[in-house]
Order: structure tokens, then C-alpha cells, then sequence
């Protein structure tokens, strides 16, 4: 009876606060039913548990243990748990149990899990340009 209304023009706390944090970080995911041919570019992070035919490069990329890439991978940061058909370029890179990588890695560091499977050469050295994904090989 004595109830104050919201202005109609002021946004609602919930909806404010979501809006926030969506401009905070931005995280794509392509899902396991998702097929893409072509290269693949995000400035943010991004999660594939799909099939890739093409490059990617992204800031950090979280790869699902159904997901198939048939293309190099350049990032800041990545951690790997499906196959992957092309070389690697990411300066912290992981390389978990179920992943099985087939091309060349290069890396400023390293971990591989007990049971991954890596052919390729594993190379020490990288040169991150600044403020960019894209990533020149020390050498």
C-alpha cells in the first residue's frame, strides 16, 4: 500500500551487475556439435569442444577431450585435452592426460600429464610481442 516503485528509467541491480561483468571478460565456447572450416581469430578467450579445420588464435584457449583442431594453435595460454593436427605456439602451454598432439610445440612453459601423447619436436623459446597473440619463434 505504501510501497515506493523503482523509477522506470533506473536499471535493475541483477540486470546492472550482469552487464558489468560481461564487459569484464569475454569467453566464447563452440560446443561439441559445432564443425568449423576456416581460421579462427578472438581477441579473448576461447573454449572448443568441436571440430576446427583451420588456425586459431586467441588469448587463451581451453580445448574439450571430444574436440579435433587440424590447424596450428597461437596463444598466451592454453591447456589441451583433444587432438590437435598442426603446430603450437603458446608461451604456457598444458598438455593434459587425454591430449594427443601431432606437430611441432614451442612454448615458454610446459606441463604434460602422465599419459599424453606428443609427436612432434618440443621447442623452449618464445618472443611474445607486445600486447598481441600472435606470438614470434626465438631462434
Amino acid at each position: 500500500m505504501f510501497s515506493k516503485k523503482p523509477e522506470p528509467w533506473a536499471p535493475a541491480p541483477a540486470r546492472q551487475a550482469a552487464t558489468n561483468n560481461a564487459v569484464a571478460s569475454t569467453f566464447s565456447v563452440l560446443g561439441a556439435d559445432l564443425a568449423i572450416k576456416g581460421d579462427i581469430t578472438a581477441s579473448a578467450d576461447l573454449h572448443i569442444d568441436g571440430h576446427v579445420q583451420g588456425d586459431i588464435t586467441c588469448a587463451t584457449l581451453v580445448q574439450g577431450e571430444s574436440s579435433v583442431i587440424d590447424g596450428s594453435i597461437k596463444a598466451q595460454s592454453a591447456r589441451l585435452s583433444g587432438t590437435v593436427h598442426g603446430g603450437i605456439e603458446v608461451a604456457q602451454l598444458s598438455i593434459l592426460k587425454s591430449a594427443r598432439i601431432h606437430g611441432d610445440v614451442s612454448y615458454e612453459s610446459v606441463t604434460i600429464e602422465q599419459g599424453a601423447h606428443v609427436e612432434g619436436r618440443l621447442n623452449h623459446g618464445l618472443t611474445m610481442s607486445d600486447g598481441e597473440t600472435t606470438l614470434t619463434l626465438v631462434g
